[in-house]
């Protein structure tokens, strides 16, 4: 069997598609901020209520969407062990957990959005305006994590090309029909605000996943005819995402707790962190583009137990998502003021943002190094330690730094400390475990080379 190729050129094929797919969802989520942070009657508001509800959503979609990973994960190890034609049934038992899952914390969370954002201090029009934006957009969760099972089993088969197509599609019909809806058409569409930012969002979330299916059964010869008996990968698939949704929980829970001591300085203080979080989100998501180029072969490259490669492979994603995160960092220097001037223009909101901003430039080299290794361990089926790796970061870095931080009324910025410290921890981490497991492997490598 011929090694996995993992040369700059086969890293640049997986990775590039797979950063343009990666951005489509925050693309989403700030085109819809950017668009009603501009509304001219209660655009602060109305940025506030998209913070608030994007937050919450991006939360659900992460905590379920990692199936898309442990999903990667089985198809490319089987694969880089020759075993993929014993995969038949796997695929579409896959695809409906996934969905499954979905549908149940939909039902289990649909009645309970007053309290929920609520919990997340919002309050009067801000907390009307998300209601409204979250029970449209809410109904497009089940297909977003179609989407992610489809793109998942595209991943595990090495390719990120057709994800790509999928995602470029969905974000482009999302930006023309936030400006439609949102700002109407004279004559035409009358102004919807921020239930027009739903409802773009929604439907194409829709049309992304009759993409997925079309794509999946063009390009593949996969099959969604749901058979038994269970395939006996699903029950590493099980483990593999409850591993992953505990880590995810306490992800998002970081998350969400930031959002909410944002909330609580004021809605221009959540509106500036709305800003700078979409901002962080975008990087984060193409930073994920040579981490998922990390994920893809590295799952391959342990079913091939091509250790001296796994290690050569890590050390070229971790340098190219350097590369890239300088990039990001010198961008966001030289458009400081556009960017905040693209989401708001409310002076306030602006003079807070421009206050505060650099820290999330500052957490950029961090997250390089934190998200590529996060991606790689997760190709590896490394899901219980990066489950206790989020534990600890959560419990033992973010939580004391942000009610320290609270405590010595550092605003904004305190809340961003804790942050950069939660990514650090998480990078530091995974890079002692790395070192620990794999590089003593590679003396036992049938395959090894020098280093």
């Amino acid at each position: 069997m011929a090694t996995t190729d993992i040369s700059f050129k086969r890293i640049q094929q997986l990775a590039l598609p797979a950063i343009v797919a990666g951005i489509a969802e925050p693309v989403l989520s700030s085109t819809d901020a950017a668009i009603v942070g501009n509304i001219p009657e209660y655009g602060t508001e109305s940025l506030a209520a998209v913070g608030i509800v994007g937050t919450f959503l991006s939360a659900l979609i992460w905590i379920l969407g990692q199936t898309r990973s442990a999903i990667s994960a089985i198809v490319s190890q089987n694969l880089g062990a020759g075993n993929i034609q014993n995969l038949k049934n796997f695929p579409a038992q896959a695809v409906y957990f996934n969905v499954g899952l979905s549908i149940i914390v939909l039902v289990s969370t649909y009645f309970f959005v007053e309290e929920i954002f609520t919990f997340l201090n919002a309050e009067g029009i801000i907390l009307d305006f998300s209601i409204d934006y979250y029970n449209i957009r809410v109904w497009g969760f089940p297909l977003t994590l179609f989407t992610f099972a489809v793109f998942g089993l595209f991943r595990g088969l090495q390719n990120t090309f057709w994800p790509m197509i999928i995602a470029a599609i969905g974000a482009a019909i999302n930006i023309f029909l936030d400006f439609v809806l949102v700002y109407g058409v004279v004559g035409l569409i009358e102004p919807l605000g921020v239930v027009g930012a739903a409802w773009a969002s929604l439907i194409a979330q829709i049309i992304m996943a009759l993409l997925a299916m079309f794509f999946l059964f063009k390009k593949t010869e996969v099959s969604l005819r749901l058979q038994f008996p269970l395939h006996p990968e699903i029950n590493r698939l099980v483990f593999m995402s409850l591993n992953l949704f505990v880590r995810s929980l306490a992800l998002n829970g970081a998350l969400i707790l930031a959002t909410r001591e944002a909330a609580a300085l004021g809605k221009e203080y959540i509106a500036a962190h709305t800003i700078a979080f979409n901002v962080w989100i975008f990087t984060a998501f193409f930073l994920d583009g040579y981490g998922a180029a990390g994920n893809i072969l590295g799952g391959r490259l342990l079913g091939e137990k091509n250790y001296t490669s796994l290690w050569k492979l890590t050390k070229k994603v971790n340098l190219y998502n350097l590369g890239i995160a300088v990039l990001l960092t010198a961008i966001g220097l030289l458009l400081y003021k556009p960017i905040g001037v693209m989401f708001n223009k409310d002076p306030q909101v602006l003079q807070i943002f421009y206050g505060m901003f650099f820290m999330v430039l500052l957490c950029l080299p961090f997250n390089a190094g934190a998200f590529t290794l996060d991606s790689i361990f997760k190709g590896l089926g490394e899901m219980k330690y990066l489950r206790n790796v989020l534990l600890g970061s959560t419990l033992f870095a973010f939580i004391p730094i942000l009610y320290f931080s609270k405590y010595m009324d550092w605003g904004l910025i305190g809340i961003w400390a804790a942050l950069i410290a939660w990514v650090a921890y998480r990078g530091l981490a995974l890079i002692i475990k790395f070192k620990r497991k794999y590089i003593p492997l590679i003396s036992s490598d049938k395959n090894e080379r020098d280093i």
